[in-house]
């Protein structure tokens, strides 16, 4: 069956680049949404290249493309002379390099052993890389056939013909973690007007959605280890008016990892928060490595990136002073992205029942309102995007700097800085429930309306930017 398939597309090689041209506004958006998630300084790996449109047009530091098609190839090499493209079949992948990103798109559908085909990727993956698996959803199945029937379309040989579900299970069953699934396209045709209203509008809604005839499906190999490596960690504690907290932080704040780093950000306050902050700062000496500082500006968000621009661990932990999440929580957090299972922990406090005066009313439904709108712009489920604790790499949150301006800046939090961020970068985002408690000093920095408001205005924003562009 394999020799059909390698005839088949050795037989169509000669044609190709012209048939790809002429379905350009189809292939495009394939090109354009996966080139999205791809950063200037990455390694990618394309498998099943064919004649290297999309492995061209995307942007990567270092590219490399295979297919079993020895015309193929040839002709991707004609199009692409500087192109690293290789006659290479997926069930026999031989490379010594491993890979930030690998990129299948419409392959499994002709591969024989789809489940083999996924088992060898572990060795082209470091534990950071990410999958990006994209196919045809199984819906179109007649329309394509019709479109063949009648000559508009390439006639292909008989293909796998699998669901999101389907696919999601067999990479699981290789190892792999499958952290997103979105679509795209309700309608591959291009007509001036029409298409743009089709596709960049009505395929974003909820329902019609489904209808899209392009799955995509991202995933990052399971960790073999409960613990990759013992990491070292820097929490950042953004506090204002929390004079009545500090001690009991330090009292509670447990060790992670190999050296951990207390970093508190003092700004604005009207008690005697920073005395406090600096009496502490000498006791804890012995326990911790801590650092203090006072900035001007108020808001949450530019404490928490002038403390992270003084963190010196590899991972970076936010924690708010107020104790409503426990410092004890945080070994969660450590164990979650020290064992590779996330590349960003996000915390969720809308699973555990909460204490009776932890969130106001207006909050809880603030809160469950934009939980909604990320889970719909994001394509996974953010059950809640304005817990405090978030946790990533220093990494890759120094990537995440040199892409700030993509989304705008005007989060006074960082907490929807930190999630559009993150889902630019094509992170594995996993959500970890905590128990939010009352607080017992102080109250809320947080204005309900004028603060939702500019969160709103970033959704708006962000959509254009996600969904819309």
């Amino acid at each position: 069956m394999e020799a059909d398939k390698k005839t088949y597309f050795n037989t169509i090689a000669p044609t190709r680049i012209k048939q790809r041209k002429a379905k350009s506004y189809y292939w495009n958006d394939i090109t354009n949404y996966c080139d999205y998630f791809i950063h200037e300084d990455i390694s990618v790996l394309e498998i099943g290249c064919g004649t290297g449109e999309l492995l061209n047009e995307i942007k990567a530091k270092t590219k490399v493309g295979i297919d079993f098609s020895e015309l193929m190839i040839e002709q991707a090499k004609k199009q692409y002379p500087t192109l690293d493209v290789r006659v290479m079949a997926a069930e026999e992948i031989q490379l010594e390099q491993k890979f930030d990103l690998i990129i299948l798109s419409n392959l499994i559908g002709y591969l024989d052993d789809i489940q083999l085909v996924f088992e060898k990727l572990h060795a082209l993956c470091h534990a950071n890389t990410k999958i990006i698996i994209t196919y045809y959803n199984f819906l179109w199945e007649p329309i394509l056939k019709f479109g063949e029937w009648i000559g508009y379309k390439t006639k292909t040989p008989r293909q796998n013909w699998l669901s999101l579900a389907e696919i999601n299970n067999l990479l699981f069953l290789s190892g792999f973690h499958v952290y997103r699934n979105s679509r795209s396209m309700i309608f591959p045709l291009y007509i001036p007007l029409i298409s743009e209203l089709m596709n960049n509008v009505l395929a974003k809604l909820p329902v019609l959605r489904l209808l899209s005839i392009n799955n995509y499906t991202f995933a990052k190999a399971l960790p073999k280890n409960s613990i990759e490596k013992e990491l070292s960690v820097s929490i950042i504690v953004p506090a204002r008016n929390e004079s009545g907290n500090i001690q009991n932080l330090l009292n509670r704040l447990p060790q992670l990892g190999s050296s951990t780093e207390l970093i508190f950000v003092e700004s604005g306050s009207t008690d005697d928060t920073w005395e406090k902050i600096t009496t502490v700062q000498e006791s804890s000496s012995s326990h911790f490595k801590t650092q203090a500082i006072q900035i001007n500006e108020k808001g949450k968000a530019p404490a928490v990136r002038k403390g992270f621009d003084l963190a010196t661990g590899d991972v970076l932990m936010i924690l708010d002073a107020d104790l409503t999440v426990a410092p004890e929580d945080l070994i969660k957090f450590y164990n979650a992205i020290a064992s590779g299972k996330a590349d960003f922990v996000n915390g969720s406090r809308l699973v555990y029942p909460m204490q009776k005066e932890a969130m106001r009313f207006l909050n809880l439904l603030g809160n469950k309102f934009f939980s909604q709108t990320f889970t719909w712009l994001l394509d996974q489920p953010i059950k809640d995007t304005l817990c405090g604790t978030k946790v990533l790499l220093k990494k890759d949150y120094k990537r995440l700097v040199t892409n700030r301006s993509y989304f705008g800046d005007f989060d006074p939090f960082g907490d929807f800085d930190l999630l559009f961020g993150a889902h630019k970068l094509n992170l594995c985002m996993v959500e970890l429930p905590v128990r939010y408690h009352e607080r017992t000093y102080g109250r809320t920095n947080i204005s309900r309306f004028k603060h939702g408001l500019l969160l709103l205005k970033m959704c708006f924003f962000a959509a254009r930017k996600v969904k819309f562009k």
